[in-house]
């Protein structure tokens, strides 16, 4: 029971805690505001979910949406070109960015994804603050405020909306397709895997360019909320979007984790940071909360694995 409902448990308690320790928290008003909130980073570590279930991971997703996000307000607003064009250019640096991890991973052979993940980390980063010398671009569109701003019948916010639709696209493939399955197996056992038929390497490069897609896309939604693109924008948004994937119930390990696990984590770390904000929290106290829950997490991950060997080696 704890293995299959711990976390939606732990985000009820959570929400029963705020609500009795803040009269603001069961609002609609602040519900909607999470709702917001939570889109970016629920978007992030859905990327972030698909390398993980193949024991790797993304460290680039937080530079990937600073450069994709500069690249769209230079497109749109410094060359005034069509919005739509500015969402798809975004949307293709972010892939591209994923692309190049997924080459780098399974072409260049290098050791583990940590490492070219945050050598382009750092790429990503030089280039979102080189491209316009490190100064922000505001003035956007309507189009791509409505996407971080706008609301659906004057009700819901439509970042959320898209979280949503999002969620279900990846449930789908996750569970429905070949590659869903394929990437479940990769994570359980690389080798095996690989012997069993799998083409791993093509593979990882859609798992890997997947995720920097959503990390556009997710940019796409930063701007649209501020109006602004920053070169400095995302900056340890990984840290945030590992925390939910890891939450959520996936494993390190790789071949544990659901597409649900994953939007309960992200839901956890938003109704966590708001509920601090509300009590006055000092950010950096939240911090260390964050870290601790992360901490946390994969420690009840490293037991389960460890209750897993024992009860496979009797």
């Amino acid at each position: 029971m704890l293995g299959k409902f711990g976390t939606l448990i732990a985000l009820l308690l959570l929400c029963l805690i705020f609500t009795i320790t803040s009269e603001e928290f069961l609002t609609f008003d602040n519900f909607m505001n999470i709702a917001r909130q939570v889109s970016i980073n629920a978007l992030l570590a859905l990327g972030m979910l698909l390398p993980i279930l193949t024991a790797g991971i993304d460290l680039s997703v937080g530079a990937v949406l600073a450069f994709s996000s500069m690249i769209m307000g230079i497109v749109t607003v410094s060359m005034g070109m069509n919005p739509v064009i500015g969402i798809l250019a975004a949307l293709a640096v972010g892939a591209g960015f994923g692309l190049l991890n997924g080459v780098l991973l399974t072409k260049f052979h290098l050791p583990h994804p940590f490492i070219s993940t945050m050598g382009t980390q750092f790429i990503a980063r030089g280039l979102a603050l080189m491209v316009t010398a490190a100064a922000p671009i505001a003035g956007f569109p309507l189009l791509i405020q409505y996407m971080g701003n706008g609301f659906v019948a004057n009700i819901v916010p439509f970042s959320f909306v898209l979280v949503i639709v999002v969620y279900i696209i990846m449930h789908i493939f996750l569970t429905k397709t070949k590659t869903g399955r394929y990437i479940y197996a990769i994570g359980g056992n690389k080798e095996a895997a690989r012997l069993s038929g799998i083409n791993v390497n093509r593979v990882l490069l859609i798992v890997y360019t997947i995720s920097g897609l959503l990390a556009g896309l997710a940019g796409v939604i930063q701007v649209g909320r501020v109006n602004a693109a920053f070169p400095t924008a995302g900056m340890m948004y990984e840290t945030d979007a590992i925390a939910a994937v890891i939450i959520g119930g996936a494993s390190f390990f790789g071949g544990v984790g659901t597409v649900v696990g994953t939007a309960i984590g992200a839901a956890i770390i938003a109704v966590l940071r708001n509920g601090l904000n509300l009590l006055n929290v000092s950010s950096d106290i939240q911090m260390a909360v964050i870290g601790a829950v992360i901490i946390l997490a994969v420690y009840v991950d490293v037991l389960r694995l460890r209750k897993k060997r024992k009860a496979g080696s009797n």
